[in-house]
């Protein structure tokens, strides 16, 4: 038995009895079931730690079973910009599923950094009333990064058939062997994957930062859903 202090994302809520909740919960040490007591009642220290598109310091004390109990939660993060934009309110609900789905095959700290940096920055273009596609470009950049943290990344050196990739020429993206393929009507160019590698390399707001990624987002975009597609239990 152990208490475990760290940070925590919480994917979903569950209401049990009279005044528990159940969470699931995304951290640096994994994803992780605990129970919260009492937290719907009113005077709980508890509800205002795990609000849902936020971080919290948490306690959680470790006993024998797969469940844990949380002793102590703490806001850090609060990112209400998903609660009042529908089409935002989707897009996190979808990168918390994924986040979900692949701690649960894979035991890695960059779900949780990838999930944490994907709101941060949802938060601060919202806020910001930014025109350009930051929304696919962050969608994007999340999939191919957590493809990546699960063993999966998209292969941006070599084609279908083990050939260094050139920028000489056009690609298209070969469903079946899951890489691209030179194509004379490609419409993957040189750019998309320079693209495609500076976001698999760097932070999101690095990526941000490319001033003609809205031109190279319908391809990038195709190529990550079908990653993803692919790669689905």
């Amino acid at each position: 038995m152990r208490d475990l202090k760290t940070k925590a994302i919480v994917l979903k809520r569950t209401d049990y009895g009279e005044a528990d909740r159940i969470l699931q919960i995304l951290t640096p040490e994994g994803k992780k079931s605990v129970m919260a007591k009492g937290v719907r009642k009113e005077k709980s220290k508890l509800a205002g730690g795990i609000e849902l598109f936020s971080v919290s310091e948490v306690v959680i004390h470790e006993g024998k079973g797969e469940l844990g109990i949380l002793t102590s939660a703490k806001l850090l993060e609060y990112y209400d910009a998903f609660v009042r934009d529908i089409e935002l309110l989707e897009l996190g609900g979808n990168l918390m599923r994924d986040a979900s789905k692949r701690a649960e095959q894979v035991d890695s700290p960059e779900f949780f950094n990838i999930l944490r940096q994907s709101l941060q920055s949802a938060q601060k273009h919202a806020l910001e009333g930014s025109e350009t596609r930051w929304k696919e470009l962050l969608r994007s950049w999340a999939s191919m990064n957590m493809l990546s943290a699960a063993g999966e990344e998209i292969n941006l050196k070599y084609d279908v058939s083990g050939s260094k990739l050139s920028s000489d020429l056009k690609y298209m993206w070969d469903i079946e062997s899951s890489a691209l393929a030179p194509h004379e009507m490609g419409r993957i160019s040189a750019e998309h994957i320079k693209m495609m590698r500076v976001m698999a390399s760097t932070p999101l707001e690095v990526a941000m930062k490319v001033t003609n990624y809205g031109e190279l987002m319908d391809e990038i975009l195709y190529i990550t859903r079908c990653a993803e597609k692919a790669t689905r239990l």
